[in-house]
């Protein structure tokens, strides 16, 4: 049997070290290929591509994941950048707007993580908290926090109930975009988990699954991806 093929964007980082090799490289914590395939997907990476493709690409795609990564630039959702925003990424934030732009007009099931979720935000229209504390605590570290579903989404349907999740981001959904709800909230009130409702699969979380052994999210985008 074969799973359903789920695509995954990608960093692209110059000068990669493997081997006696110092080169570009396309770029993906080996988290989010077993994330999918312990879920029953076959994964496939997406690295940063001429936006106009996205749509071929996404169109052979059964359902896409936008990982996580460096912060949005805020031009993108009209603002100046604060001092702690990180440097922008232009060509990733390009493609990967392209394909949530594509898999939202074709139907394709959607999940963004963390930076995926926030991209999903803005191209909805939302904005950001450029930066918070409390969330990335040590730097390179991930850590770990409970996160409470909001009764009646499709994300409390996944997870039913208050859970701990990895975590690992000083940014956040501030204006909710066009017809996004909140999902889950994080006890300090971090909005942790954005959805659209209706018979699409579109869903944010602000946490990564992939450092984690809860297949749960992912086996529900397995589980639209084969439908």
């Amino acid at each position: 049997m074969t799973g359903p093929l789920i695509g995954v964007s990608t960093y692209q980082e110059a000068g990669a070290r493997w081997g006696v090799w110092e080169l570009e490289a396309a770029l993906l914590p080996v988290g989010y290929p077993r994330l999918v395939q312990s879920a029953g997907g076959l994964a496939a990476m997406l690295p940063p591509d001429d936006p106009a493709r996205a749509e071929a690409v996404v169109a052979r795609l059964d359902g896409l994941v936008i990982a996580g990564g460096p912060d949005v630039e805020p031009v993108r959702y009209g603002a100046e950048p604060e001092p702690r925003t990180g440097p922008p990424d232009r060509p990733r934030d390009t493609w990967e707007l392209a394909l949530i732009e594509a898999a939202l007009a074709s139907g394709t099931p959607l999940l963004g993580i963390c930076r995926g979720m926030q991209l999903l935000n803005v191209a909805l229209g939302g904005t950001l908290v450029q930066h918070m504390e409390g969330h990335a605590v040590q730097k390179g570290v991930f850590g770990s926090h409970p996160v409470r579903p909001v009764p009646g989404t499709r994300y409390a349907s996944i997870v039913p109930a208050e859970d701990a999740v990895p975590t690992y981001h000083h940014q956040a959904v501030d204006r909710l975009g066009r017809d996004l709800v909140p999902s889950a909230h994080a006890a300090d009130g971090t909005v942790e988990a954005v959805e659209l409702p209706g018979p699409g699969w579109v869903l944010g979380v602000q946490w990564h699954p992939e450092m984690g052994t809860d297949l749960r999210v992912m086996r529900a985008l397995v589980a639209a991806a084969r439908g």
